[in-house]
């Protein structure tokens, strides 16, 4: 059978034949002279193709692992680190949504020289996902516009504080009901999101597409496809489009646990995403062992070249 070959890597292919003929001469006029290429020099293969995602469990992971993979031609592999995660909590005597950070989250985030500043020294955005943590409390079931505005103050302040790219939502656990919280209603979540983004115009906002949030997009004539930047599917080996009004550029239908699902899946769901034109591919637990194996998978069929681990 015929092997296909991806076009990044024809064409990258054919570039470094073009280098190699130059230098021997081969394309030069009779009686020219090539110049001759400094010694070190190297081809450089740029990163082209879909914005890869690595959701950390920083409970059990260091957010340093996104750094140590870049691909054969230097660039990074990821493009957005997510710290999973913080939690909306409930207080039961103010009777308010709160955010919460476990021991490692906070380390994560008190340790930020370590920790974020240099994945965003290489480029890498990081981002704080919150997640429901059985109180409750969640995005859906907020009991006024202004709560949700209070809500969204914290989510920005915490931005600010520790200089993070963003936030993720992700709508799991949260149990609503308990406490004696509210049901999940179809105004909270556009007013959080809408008055989140008020706060941070430039910052990322991005949907794990899961739970009751991601099924109340649109209110009062808001849609969130206009204020979300990334959606993607949250069950790991398996090929799913979010249902949100987002461009294909701005959607992860693949989604792939890195160490769990196994590298042939993978390769077939990163080749989906190429062959049907999505932007985005998302990863989850990226932890301390070398896993280039499994993350070469998909950057051979992303961006046509191998991922290098270096600890």
């Amino acid at each position: 059978m015929k092997t296909l070959i991806p076009r990044r890597v024809r064409v990258a292919a054919l570039a470094l034949s073009a280098v190699a003929a130059l230098a021997s001469g081969a394309l030069l006029p009779t009686g020219a002279t090539a110049a001759p290429a400094p010694a070190d020099e190297t081809p450089h293969l740029t990163k082209a193709g879909p914005t890869s995602v690595a959701y950390v469990e920083v409970n059990n992971h260091s957010m340093a692992n996104v750094g140590k993979y870049t691909l054969a031609g230097g660039d990074n592999v990821f493009d957005v680190a997510v710290i999973f995660a913080a939690n909306i909590n409930y207080d039961t005597g103010t009777k308010k949504a709160t955010l919460h950070f476990n021991e490692n989250v906070q380390r994560v985030l008190d340790n930020a020289a370590t920790e974020i500043r240099p994945l965003q020294d290489k480029g890498i955005k990081v981002v704080l996902s919150v997640l429901g943590n059985h109180q409750g409390a969640g995005f859906a079931n907020f009991p006024s516009q202004q709560a949700a505005a209070d809500y969204a103050g914290l989510l920005s302040d915490a931005v600010t504080r520790y200089g993070l790219d963003g936030i993720d939502f992700d709508d799991e656990y949260a149990e609503y009901g308990k406490n004696g919280t509210g049901q999940p209603n179809d105004s909270s979540f556009v007013h959080l999101v809408t008055a989140l983004r008020g706060n941070l115009p430039d910052k990322i906002i991005s949907l794990y597409n899961i739970g009751p949030a991601a099924a109340r997009l649109s209110y009062g004539g808001v849609d969130l496809a206009t204020v979300f930047d990334y959606a993607w599917n949250p069950y790991y080996g398996t090929w799913q489009v979010p249902r949100i009004g987002l461009p294909k550029s701005q959607l992860s239908p693949a989604a792939v646990h890195i160490g769990a699902t196994s590298p042939s899946t993978v390769a077939a769901l990163a080749r989906r995403t190429v062959d049907e034109g999505y932007g985005v591919f998302l990863t989850y637990n990226l932890d301390g062992s070398d896993r280039s194996t499994d993350v070469s998978a998909f950057t051979r069929e992303l961006y046509g070249q191998d991922a290098v681990y270096e600890p």
